[in-house]
């Protein structure tokens, strides 16, 4: 089994993708934009738009904060393996950005449509969340979750392109100070926005794993992701001078073991919940054994675990394209089943896909394509004067004392 350091860096054929891409985001927007006008005037139609949009939100959104948390870590850890890739994972954070935007969609066609106490309610586990589940709070919650994503992902990206420009540690310190407060904000604000726009859809179930379950999904599927525009920049030639086998083993690690940690984290909700058999938390799996979801369920158990469980468990597996390419996709897939298995149950109890889905996805993630490409080539693929790009490389640079000294000409012998 070859890795991407033994075998001859092919270039992959990327001539039809911008093309393609276009089309089918040209498909999805035309799609989703008649259904939200339609949806004005059909109430069902508007429903079933809120929570396909809602749906689709939450898993691109995972790109971003996995991208954000892998900048973070970076920091905090003073990784040198990692900064090759900083710059792919800085703008997949970026991409936290545009999220804001279509946040603004949420907020102006769906809320309504989307939470069962929106116009008030007199249940006691509504009651009891209050200020939380009101619509004053759930817009400020949501507010400052954006605002959290947005200051900490723009701030770690400015920073390091003005490294870029300036050179030296003074922009590496600012970038490592922020990172203190900033992963502190990215828990909170992670958890906080999981249970504002998902969990609260059924607001008498109760779980305190939800954020942490969000969270993994999050990270592992983004991981994929990096892994392949890694490789794909890397034999197109823009990172072809800083990427080392160990990126690829590493990233390929670090994706092995959140398939770890989901399971667990996923088993252990819902492990807990079936130990207790408290009425107010077992209907919330109940639901989601009925019907399609059941089989949605066994996806998750099978293909979010063991597949790429025992798939990676050889370590030469985690360097190879041929392996982690198809991979990368299949985390994709087996993340939006994921995103459904929360959303649509509330919706369609018996399950199913609805165009819908299928639309706003297309849109969604073909303006991010176009975002993240343009932001990326915008700028060096990799940080070109960080302090330690040398030792990411794996050179070794003379200081200039060792540099400057050189033996006196017809010295002692």
């Amino acid at each position: 089994m070859s890795s991407p350091q033994t075998e001859e860096l092919k270039p992959v054929n990327l001539a039809g993708w911008p093309g393609k891409i276009n089309m089918l985001m040209l498909l999805g927007g035309v799609v989703t934009v008649i259904s939200l006008i339609v949806g004005f005037f059909n109430d069902s139609l508007m429903k079933q738009f809120s929570f396909s949009w809602l749906m689709n939100f939450m898993f691109f959104s995972s790109f971003g904060l996995g991208g954000l948390f892998l900048v973070l870590v970076h920091h905090l850890v003073d990784a040198n393996w990692s900064l090759p890739i900083r710059r792919i994972n800085e703008t997949l954070g970026s991409l936290l950005q545009v999220m804001v935007g279509f946040f603004v969609v949420l907020c102006v066609v769906a809320p309504g449509h989307l939470y069962s106490w929106w116009n008030g309610s007199s249940s006691h586990p509504v009651v009891a969340k209050y200020p939380l589940l009101t619509q004053m709070g759930w817009y400020l919650g949501s507010a400052l979750v954006l605002a959290a994503w947005f200051f900490v992902s723009y701030r770690l990206r400015a920073l390091s392109l003005k490294q870029d420009e300036v050179g030296g540690a003074e922009p590496t310190h600012k970038m490592r100070k922020t990172s203190y407060f900033g992963i502190v904000l990215f828990a909170f604000s992670l958890t906080m926005g999981a249970i504002l726009w998902v969990k609260s859809l059924e607001p008498f179930w109760f779980s305190t794993m939800y954020g942490v379950y969000y969270f993994a999904g999050s990270v592992w599927v983004t991981l994929a992701t990096v892994w392949v525009i890694m490789a794909l920049m890397h034999r197109q030639g823009t990172l072809k001078d800083v990427i080392k086998e160990r990126q690829y083993y590493f990233v390929g690690c670090l994706f092995f073991a959140f398939t770890v940690f989901y399971s667990y984290i996923h088993f252990s909700q819902y492990f807990i919940i079936w130990n207790a058999n408290i009425p107010e938390e077992t209907f919330w799996y109940i639901e989601r054994l009925r019907g399609g979801w059941y089989w949605v369920s066994m996806l998750i158990i099978f293909g979010h675990f063991f597949l790429p469980f025992l798939t990676l468990l050889r370590i030469d597996a985690k360097k190879n394209l041929n392996i982690m390419l198809p991979m990368a996709g299949w985390a994709w897939f087996v993340h939006w089943a994921d995103m459904s298995f929360n959303v649509m149950p509330v919706l369609h109890p018996n399950g199913g896909v609805h165009f819908l889905d299928i639309a706003i996805f297309l849109f969604m993630g073909g303006i991010l394509y176009k975002v993240f490409m343009s932001r990326f080539f915008a700028h060096a693929a990799y940080p070109l004067r960080d302090p330690r790009i040398a030792e990411a490389m794996e050179v070794y640079v003379k200081p200039e004392s060792e540099a400057g000294a050189e033996p006196a000409a017809g010295g002692a012998k």
